[in-house]
């Protein structure tokens, strides 16, 4: 009987894929500020800091094609877009949370393991 667990290895695995979608560098960050409420792209660079605007635009479009996103256009002057989780996006809210937990409660431990060694 195979290892289920190699199985997130395989290269055309969908579980391999989803790992992929939200590993990406801004993605938990952009899906975390998304879990508070909807947000406006100029309201999301200046929550999260650090990121282009390019980047954050590429960042948003790659988590709404694969259904994690929503973008939803109003017909205003100036027009006005904002982004909100998905159904699915939002059953990532409890993993986000834990791993920003950890986060919040490690990074320091982290950071000093660095400054320690030199890196």
């Amino acid at each position: 009987m195979p290892d289920a667990h190699g199985q997130v290895f395989l290269a055309d695995c969908p579980t391999r894929l989803a790992v992929e979608i939200i590993t990406e560098k801004w993605a938990v960050i952009v899906l975390f500020a998304l879990s508070l409420q909807p947000r406006r792209p100029g309201e999301l660079a200046d929550l999260i800091g650090g990121v282009s605007h390019k980047v954050l635009t590429q960042t948003l479009r790659r988590l709404q094609a694969y259904g994690l996103v929503d973008r939803r256009a109003y017909a205003e002057a100036p027009p006005r877009v904002e982004y909100s989780l998905t159904a699915l996006g939002q059953t990532l809210v409890g993993p986000i949370t834990v791993l920003t937990d950890w986060a919040r409660d490690h990074g320091e431990a982290i950071v000093d393991f660095q400054e320690q060694n030199g890196h």
